[in-house]
């Protein structure tokens, strides 16, 4: 797989390794742009043998392999934020919202009956839920699951370990309304993507302390409100298993259960080829596609979406503090080249993306990269140069030191070591030495990503539906709590500054949506000359699934509805 995480569909982001995921967007989110901007591959924007329930086998197991085995189910913990948990949180915690494939967001039913402006100079916001609607615990579902909710994530700062605060930060108050379905959100701050919040939405008995938000779905799920229910959950198997729940208040889930496992991607692929695993979230390489391609029982789908692959640099790393030593990385490193490397075989255009918040078919994409995002060897030499790192034989030193860096990636991921293995020719022609480490699949984001255990690491951000809203937590400047320790949020990169946090904060408040892309265009042009990661292509999401299988696939921007799953008649 290719590592992924997720661009927040809530409120902050998702990582991956190599997964396809689906996201989504708002009313008036940047989903689409025009059809001469889209390619062909990318204007198929879902592919999962939609089906009519009525045409759906009652029955049947799906099993579906995971990408990593989660240690954390709270999706907004800092460790809960991947695409594993989401791929079960999905099915078990409400996400308020629905998404169609071209990014429109309208409250979900089953758990809102309706979510709107009440007021708009002030803004207010009223949520509605379906009296319907309650958690496993038997509690109906209130205004207080809102409540304890925001005032755990409304600040980065503090014993919550959250992975982002963004949207929340601006909430003055959340309050009951005219009974303990209705929810009243007001806003000290305008916020443009107020649908982003709330979703997914936890119980309050696991959010209202730091110990109940960090630890209640560690390793264990204790409270549901969903088509499924937990049936069980073997950490040291890593194997976890859902069935339909009869309390259930919507249409009844399809499938008899869903088996997830957690093996080694390679063992995913061959596993699918041989019948043993019904989906797929395949690596972009082209060895896996014309394996799952050609299994006899399988098929892939593809779509588009707003996902993207790219490098995340530590510029708290020693030898790449310096700005200067990170550009002169930037230009060496040639992105189309690994982008056509990647995608060879794929069926996927590989044009360079140059936007961190945009992927290319979406409106308000700008090549924002400026003479730091171009290919220019000769330019980093001189960068290099001037930094102090004189070329020494093959590699460059500095106060007796080389300058060498570690390229950190997931074990067995073919594409994570292809990747490292051309840029580490490419840096030598600048004079960098490059040393590829590879780590547990399991450990990647925990043990690495997470705590800046790296100096350059790939992986994938899956999914933008609010693309200015989602991406703050990955570039907002990261900053020290009372106890000295760094709050990073999603910035694994853990550079930014107080003028890019303030373009992003201009464009959250921003109504129009032409001046809300000018700014964030703007903070992208700050991102990039800090070179916080080189984004390389927008990804297709490639989903091998078994042919029989129907509602499921490559979801692009539209939810899943896991009721709907299953087996076609």
């Amino acid at each position: 797989m290719v590592h992924e995480h997720r661009r927040r569909l809530a409120s902050a982001a998702l990582v991956v390794f190599a997964l396809w995921g689906g996201a989504c967007g708002d009313d008036n989110s940047d989903s689409g742009g025009s059809d001469a901007e889209k390619s062909a591959s990318a204007e198929r924007l879902l592919d999962i043998a939609a089906t009519p329930r009525d045409q759906v086998k009652q029955g049947g197991t799906l099993r579906w392999p995971l990408d990593q085995f989660s240690t954390q189910w709270n999706y907004y913990q800092l460790d809960g934020t991947t695409l594993a948990t989401e791929d079960v949180a999905r099915a078990l915690i409400p996400y308020i919202y629905d998404y169609d494939e071209d990014a429109n967001v309208t409250p979900d039913p089953d758990y809102l009956t309706s979510a709107e402006v009440t007021e708009s100079g002030k803004q207010v916001v009223t949520l509605k839920i379906n009296p319907k609607a309650k958690w496993s615990n038997g509690r109906a579902i209130s205004w207080e699951d809102f409540e304890t909710q925001w005032k755990a994530l409304r600040s980065a700062e503090g014993d919550f370990i959250i992975s982002s605060s963004t949207g929340y930060e601006r909430v003055g108050s959340v309050e009951r309304g005219a009974n303990d379905q209705e929810v009243v959100v007001s806003f000290d701050k305008p916020f443009g993507e107020w649908k982003s919040l709330f979703n997914p939405l936890y119980p309050k008995e696991t959010q209202d302390t730091p110990e109940h938000f960090n630890k209640s779905y560690s390793n264990k799920i204790p409270i549901t409100a969903g088509p499924f229910k937990l049936d069980k959950l073997d950490k040291s198997a890593q194997s976890l298993r859902i069935v339909p729940d009869p309390k259930w208040w919507g249409e009844p889930a399809k499938l008899d259960a869903i088996s997830y496992t957690a093996p080694e991607y390679d063992a995913q692929v061959n596993a699918f080829a041989n019948g043993e695993v019904d989906r797929v979230n395949l690596p972009a390489d082209a060895s896996s596609y014309k394996r799952a391609a050609g299994a006899a029982a399988g098929e892939v789908r593809t779509a588009g979406g707003p996902d993207f692959r790219h490098f995340t640099i530590n510029a708290t790393s020693p030898l790449l503090k310096d700005v200067q030593v990170r550009q002169a990385l930037s230009q060496a490193i040639n992105r189309e080249a690994i982008a056509k490397s990647d995608l060879t075989g794929l069926n996927w255009p590989s044009d360079p993306m140059n936007n961190h918040f945009f992927v290319n078919t979406q409106e308000g994409y700008v090549d924002a990269s400026g003479e730091v995002g171009k290919f220019d060897p000769d330019a980093a030499k001189a960068k290099l140069d001037a930094a102090g790192w004189k070329l020494d034989g093959t590699y460059r030193k500095k106060d007796g030191k080389t300058l060498k860096l570690r390229f950190v990636i997931p074990t067995g991921i073919a594409v994570s070591r292809q990747e490292g293995e051309l840029t580490q020719a490419m840096l030598r022609d600048v004079g960098i030495r490059l040393e590829i480490t590879a780590v547990p699949s399991d450990d990647f984001f925990e043990k690495y990503v997470n705590i800046g255990n790296f100096d350059i690491t790939p992986f994938s951000w899956n999914g933008a539906p609010f693309p200015i809203s989602s991406g703050k937590a990955i570039y907002v400047n990261p900053t020290k709590d009372a106890k000295g320790e760094l709050n990073i949020q999603q910035n694994y990169a853990r550079v930014g500054s107080g003028e890019i946090d303030q373009l992003m904060t201009q464009a959250e408040e921003e109504v129009d949506l032409t001046e809300a892309r000018n700014l964030i265009n703007q903070a992208d042009k700050l991102i990039w000359d800090e070179v916080h990661s080189l984004v390389m292509f927008q990804r297709p999401q490639n989903v091998a699934v078994t042919k029989t299988l129907v509602n499921v696939g490559a979801f692009g921007f539209k939810s899943p509805s896991y009721e709907d799953m299953g087996f076609k008649k």
